[in-house]
C-alpha cells in the first residue's frame, strides 16, 4: 500500500510541474499584460531615478562646499618669509627701537627709497610682529648684538597671500598691496630672499590683531576643556536619569510627564539653553564669564536630553532574558541593572554619548550668549579662565574682513571639521567593537 501511495503521489507531482501557473508569469523582463501592473513598475523606476538624482545633488553640494573650504584654507599652513640683513646695532636694542632695526634692513635691502609713502609700502612688507621676533633672539644669544645676519622675518598677510596664491588683483581691490610692493616681492622671489614655511604659528599661537599671528591654540584648548566639564555633568546626570526611568520608575503620570519634557528639551533651539545659561549661571550665581566652565555646563545641559534619550534606547535593546536570567539567579534589582542590563547597554550608550559631545563641540549660539564671543590671545590655563572655542573662534575670524583671515578662516573650519570627524570615527568604532546583535 505504501508503494502505491508513493507511485501516485509522485505522477501527480509530476502533472503539476507540466501544467503553467496562470498566476506566474514567465519572467519579469519581458512587458506585463496588465496595465496596472505597467504602471506600478513605471512609479518604481521614477522613484529611483529620482532617488539617485537626488543623492548626486546632495554629494554635488558637499564637494562643493568642500572644495570651497580647502582652496581657501590650505594656504594657510604656510607662510611666507623674508631673508633681512638685520645689523643688531647696540644703540638701538638698549633703546627697544627694534623696529628701526627693521626699517634700517629694508632700506639696506631696497636702497634709494626716499619718499614717504613708498618708505611705508616698504615696511609694510613685513609683519608687525617682526620687533618681537628680533628681541627674542637677542633674549636667547646675547651675543648677535653688535654683529649683522640673514634673519627670516614674516611677511605680513597681504604680502602673504599675494605670494603664495598669486591674489594681485584681489589684494589691490582690499587696498592691501600696491604695484611697487608686487615689484619687490618679486624681486625677493628672483633673489630667492623669499620663500614657503610650515605655518606653526597657527598652532602655537591664540588670537591675534595681525592676520600672519592668529593661531587656533586657544580656542583648540579652551573647546576641550569646555568639552571636559559638559562630560563631566552631562554624562552621570544623563545616564542615572535613564537608568532611573527605564529600569526602576513606576508608571505614572509624573514619569510621563518627566518623558514627555525630555523628549520637548530635545529639540529646543540651542540658543534657550545660552539665554538659560546668562539668567542662572551668571546672573543668579555669578560663575566667571566668558569661561570653560560656564560654556560646559551650558552645553551640559544642551546634550542632557540626548543623552537620556540614547541611553534608554541601548538600555531597551538588551532582551528581557537577561534580567529575568539575573533574576532568577537571585540576584537584586539593582545587581541586574548594574551587573548585566547596563553592561550589554554600554556600546549604544557610549555611541550616544559620543555623539552627543560631538554636537555640543561644534556649537556656537549657546556660547555666544555667555560671552565666549570675546577676544582671547592668552592660551586658558585654568577652568575658570577668559577662553573661547574652535566654532566661536571661525565666527570672529568670518567677520573680518582682512584677506589674511579669510584664509585662517577656512583653516579653522577644516581644523574643526577633522576634529568632528575622529570624534564620529570613534564613535563607529565603539559600536562596531562592543556592539552586541541578539
Amino acid at each position: 500500500m505504501i508503494k502505491i501511495f508513493e507511485r501516485r503521489t509522485r505522477i501527480a507531482m509530476n502533472r503539476v510541474k507540466k501544467k503553467k501557473s496562470p498566476f506566474i508569469y514567465k519572467s519579469y523582463s519581458k512587458k506585463p499584460k496588465h496595465k496596472w501592473l505597467r504602471k506600478r513598475n513605471a512609479q518604481e523606476q521614477r522613484f529611483k531615478r529620482t532617488g539617485v538624482f537626488c543623492i548626486l545633488i546632495a554629494f554635488f553640494f558637499l564637494a562643493s562646499l568642500v572644495w570651497n573650504i580647502f582652496s581657501n584654507g590650505y594656504s594657510a599652513f604656510t607662510e611666507a618669509q623674508i631673508n633681512l640683513p638685520v645689523e643688531f646695532q647696540a644703540e638701538l636694542i638698549e633703546d627697544d627701537a627694534y623696529r628701526k632695526i627693521i626699517q634700517n634692513s629694508l632700506l639696506e635691502l631696497f636702497p634709494g627709497i626716499e619718499d614717504r609713502k613708498e618708505k611705508r609700502e616698504l615696511f609694510s612688507l613685513i609683519s608687525r610682529n617682526a620687533p618681537h621676533i628680533l628681541e627674542k633672539i637677542v633674549e636667547e644669544d646675547p651675543t648677535v648684538i653688535g654683529r649683522k645676519s640673514m634673519v627670516w622675518i614674516p611677511a605680513s598677510s597681504a604680502v602673504s597671500i599675494f605670494y603664495k596664491q598669486h591674489l594681485y588683483e584681489q589684494a589691490k581691490r582690499s587696498g592691501k598691496i600696491s604695484t611697487s610692493q608686487v615689484a619687490w616681492v618679486t624681486d625677493l622671489a628672483r633673489t630667492q630672499n623669499m620663500r614657503l614655511k610650515f605655518n606653526a604659528t597657527f598652532f602655537k599661537n591664540g588670537d591675534s590683531r595681525e592676520a600672519e599671528q592668529a593661531g587656533v591654540l586657544a580656542s583648540t584648548i579652551g573647546s576641550f576643556m569646555t568639552i571636559l566639564v559638559c562630560i563631566a555633568m552631562a554624562f552621570p546626570l544623563g545616564v542615572a536619569t535613564a537608568i532611573y526611568l527605564e529600569e526602576f520608575a513606576r508608571k505614572s503620570w509624573f514619569t510621563d510627564f518627566i518623558e514627555i519634557n525630555i523628549n520637548n528639551l530635545a529639540a529646543v533651539p540651542s540658543i534657550i539653553f545660552g539665554l538659560l545659561g546668562l539668567s542662572i549661571y551668571l546672573n543668579i550665581f555669578g560663575l566667571p564669564r566668558s569661561s570653560s566652565l560656564v560654556g560646559g555646563m551650558v552645553l551640559a545641559l544642551l546634550i542632557l536630553p540626548v543623552i537620556v534619550i540614547a541611553t534608554r534606547n541601548a538600555l531597551q535593546a538588551v532582551p528581557p532574558s537577561i534580567r529575568y536570567a539575573a533574576a532568577a539567579l537571585g540576584a537584586t534589582p539593582t545587581q541586574v541593572v548594574f551587573h548585566h542590563t547596563l553592561i550589554y547597554a554600554l556600546p549604544g550608550i557610549m555611541t550616544g554619548v559620543i555623539l552627543s559631545i560631538a554636537r555640543a563641540f561644534g556649537e556656537t549660539a549657546p556660547l555666544l550668549m555667555i560671552g565666549m564671543v570675546a577676544f582671547i590671545a592668552d592660551v586658558p590655563k585654568t577652568f575658570t579662565d577668559p577662553a573661547t572655542t574652535l566654532p566661536v573662534q571661525v565666527y570672529l575670524w568670518a567677520n573680518n574682513p582682512e584677506l589674511g583671515f579669510v584664509e585662517k578662516t577656512a583653516a579653522a573650519i577644516m581644523v574643526l571639521l577633522t576634529f568632528m570627524v575622529l570624534i564620529n570615527l570613534l564613535a563607529i568604532y565603539i559600536r562596531r567593537r562592543f556592539e552586541i546583535k541578539w
